[in-house]
C-alpha cells in the first residue's frame, strides 16, 4: 500500500480540518455582530489565538513518535484525574459548573483534555491485557477506568462532557473485542438508570401529575425495598442454575443485575442530577410545553435552522442570530448560526466535511497493524463524531439539548485544543503506519 498525502501523512484529513476551523472562526465573528452591522464581541479574535495555539500543538504531536504516548499514558491519565479533583475544590464556576482553572477571562476546562487522556490510557490498558479482555474482570477495570474522570465531571456537574465518554469506551472496547454481552449488560445499565431518573420529571412536566407507580423513584427507602427483593430474586436464580443448569436462570439473574445497578445509581447520584439538565432531556419531547424556559433553546434553534432555506440569507444576514433571538449561538448552537446564513448548502457542507474526517480517520486505523494506534484512532473518531451527532441533532430539534459544543467549530480553545490534538495523534499514526 503506497503512502496518502505529501510528507506521509493525511493531506486530506489535515485539509478537511482546516477548512472546518476556519469556517468556525468565520460564524463565531458573525454571532457577535448585532442587526445593525456592530461587532460587540471580540471573541473570534479568541478564536484566532486558540486555532494559532492549536495549530502548534498538532504539530509538535505530529513529530513525537505515538510510542511515547502509549508509555506515557498512565502518566497523562493520573494528571488529568488530579487536575479534575483540584478543579472541584480551586475551579471557577461557569453556566453553573465548576469546570473551569484559570484567571479573569482566561482559563482551560481539564474535563476536554481528559477524553484524550482517558483513550491514551485506555488504549494503552487494552493493549497490556490483550485477548483477556474477553474476561469480564478485565472489561470491569475499563470500565472503571472511564468511569473514575466520568464521577469527577459529574460532581462538577458537567452531565453534557461526562457522556462523552460513554461511546468512547464501547467503541474502544468494541474494537479491542470485549464480549457483546458484557457491553450489552453496561448499555442496558445506562439507559436504565437514566430511564429512572427521568421518569419522575416526564410525570411532572409532560403529564401534569402524579403517578403512584412513579412513587418509588422518590422514595430512598422504596428504591432500597426493590434493591432486596431483587437481590432474593438473584439468589433463588442462581440456585436454579446450578441446580437445573438451564440457561433462563442466567438471563433472570442477568436482568436483576442491571435493575439492581440502575436502582442503587438512582439511590446515589439521582439526587445530584440538576433539575435543569433533567427538563432539557424532557423538553426534548415536547419544547413548547415550556416554551420560554428549556424549550427555547430549541425552538430559537430550529426556527434558525428553517429560515435558511437552501442556499441561506447570506453571511452576517442572520436574523435570529443577529437580534439575539439564537442562544449560545457561538458556541453549543453555532451550527444553526451556519444553517440560517449559508442554508442547507452550509449544513451539507460542514456535515460532508465532518464525513470525510470519519472516512480519512477510518482509512489510517485500517492501515495500521499497531493495536494501540488502532485503539487510540477509534476513542478520537468515536469522540469527535459523538460530538457531532449530539450537537447538530440538538440543533435540529431531534437530539435533547446536552451542552456538547461542535468541535473546531464552537467557540472555546480547550474543545479546540482538545479536538487538534486528536487529529495530530491521527495524523502521527498515518505517518508511521508504514514503517
Amino acid at each position: 500500500m503506497k503512502r496518502t498525502g505529501f510528507f506521509g501523512f493525511d493531506i486530506v484529513l489535515l485539509c478537511s480540518t482546516l477548512v472546518l476551523v476556519v469556517i468556525g472562526v468565520l460564524f463565531i465573528y458573525s454571532s457577535g455582530v448585532t442587526a445593525t452591522g456592530v461587532s460587540f464581541s471580540d471573541e473570534y479574535i479568541k478564536q484566532i489565538v486558540w486555532l494559532v495555539t492549536g495549530l502548534v500543538l498538532l504539530a509538535i504531536i505530529l513529530f513525537i513518535d505515538y510510542s511515547y504516548l502509549m508509555n506515557l499514558s498512565l502518566y497523562i491519565y493520573g494528571f488529568f484525574i488530579l487536575l479534575l479533583v483540584f478543579t472541584l475544590f480551586f475551579g471557577k464556576v461557569v453556566n453553573g459548573a465548576r469546570s473551569w482553572l484559570g484567571f479573569a477571562e482566561a482559563g482551560v476546562q481539564p474535563s476536554e483534555f481528559m477524553k484524550l487522556a482517558t483513550i491514551l490510557f485506555l488504549a494503552f490498558y487494552y493493549v497490556t491485557v490483550g485477548n483477556s479482555i474477553v474476561k469480564l474482570r478485565y472489561f470491569l477495570v475499563g470500565l472503571a477506568i472511564t468511569l473514575l474522570p466520568v464521577f469527577l465531571i459529574v460532581l462538577q456537574p458537567d452531565v453534557g462532557t461526562a457522556l462523552v465518554f460513554f461511546p468512547i469506551f464501547i467503541v474502544m472496547s468494541v474494537a479491542a473485542g470485549a464480549r457483546i454481552r458484557h457491553l450489552v449488560f453496561f448499555i442496558a445499565t445506562f439507559f436504565s438508570f437514566t430511564l429512572l431518573v427521568v421518569l419522575p420529571f416526564i410525570e411532572e412536566y409532560i403529564l401534569g401529575e402524579e403517578y403512584p407507580i412513579f412513587s418509588f423513584l422518590r422514595s430512598p427507602e422504596i428504591l432500597l425495598i426493590f434493591i432486596l427483593f431483587l437481590l432474593l430474586i438473584i439468589g433463588i436464580a442462581v440456585f436454579g442454575y446450578f441446580k437445573f443448569k438451564r440457561k433462563v436462570f442466567y438471563w433472570i439473574i442477568f436482568t436483576c443485575l442491571i435493575l439492581i445497578l440502575a436502582l442503587f445509581g438512582t439511590l446515589l447520584l439521582g439526587s445530584d442530577i440538576q433539575s435543569y439538565q433533567i427538563k432539557r432531556i424532557v423538553s426534548f419531547f415536547n419544547p413548547y410545553d415550556d416554551y420560554w424556559d428549556s424549550g427555547w433553546h430549541t425552538i430559537q434553534s430550529m426556527t434558525a435552522i428553517g429560515s435558511g432555506g437552501f442556499i441561506g440569507k447570506g453571511y452576517l444576514q442572520g436574523t435570529q442570530s443577529h437580534y439575539q433571538y439564537l442562544p449560545q449561538q457561538s458556541t453549543d448552537f453555532i451550527f444553526s448560526l451556519i444553517a440560517e446564513e449559508w442554508g442547507f448548502l452550509g449544513g451539507s457542507l460542514v456535515i460532508a466535511l465532518f464525513l470525510l474526517l470519519l472516512v480519512r480517520g477510518i482509512n489510517i486505523i485500517s492501515g495500521t497493524s499497531d493495536k494501540f494506534a488502532v485503539l487510540t484512532g477509534v476513542g478520537i473518531i468515536g469522540m469527535i463524531y459523538f460530538h457531532v451527532v449530539i450537537n447538530i441533532g440538538m440543533s435540529m430539534g431531534i437530539m435533547p439539548i446536552t451542552g456538547i459544543p461542535l468541535l473546531f467549530l464552537s467557540y472555546g480553545g480547550s474543545s479546540l485544543w482538545t479536538a487538534l490534538i486528536g487529529i495530530g495523534i491521527l495524523l502521527n499514526i498515518s505517518f508511521r503506519r508504514y514503517r
